[in-house]
Order: C-alpha cells, then structure tokens, then sequence
C-alpha cells in the first residue's frame, strides 16, 4: 500500500498554521522533508509524524 502524501494546506491544518507560514517555513528550511509532484508540494505523512515527534524529543532553548 502506498504511504499517504499530505497537501501543504493539510500539513499546515495538521500543526495548526496557515498555508503561507508552512510555505515560509519551507522556504528557510525548519519545515520536515517535501518534494513537488505534479507541480504540488506534498509531504509524505510519516516525515511529516517523525518531525512533529523529533520537536517533542528536543528540549527548548529558554
């Protein structure tokens, strides 16, 4: 079975941000690995799990 691939405004629903700040977020490199296919950006569903799981194992700066 072929892994689910999330939409950039699917990602963005799924952290609770707009589709503008997850392109930002792309665009300087903090957000989980992407790649276009059909000229859509799209996230694979387990990066995207391994990346929110990776923001809770790194303890904060402050």
């Amino acid at each position: 079975m072929a892994e689910r691939l999330l939409y950039v405004d699917e990602f963005a629903a799924m952290i609770r941000r707009t589709p503008d700040a997850v392109r930002y977020m792309i665009q300087i490199g903090t957000a989980p690995k992407s790649a276009k296919v059909g000229g859509r950006r799209m996230f694979r569903e387990s990066d995207v799990n391994a990346w929110i799981e990776a923001a809770f194992d790194t303890p904060d700066a402050a």
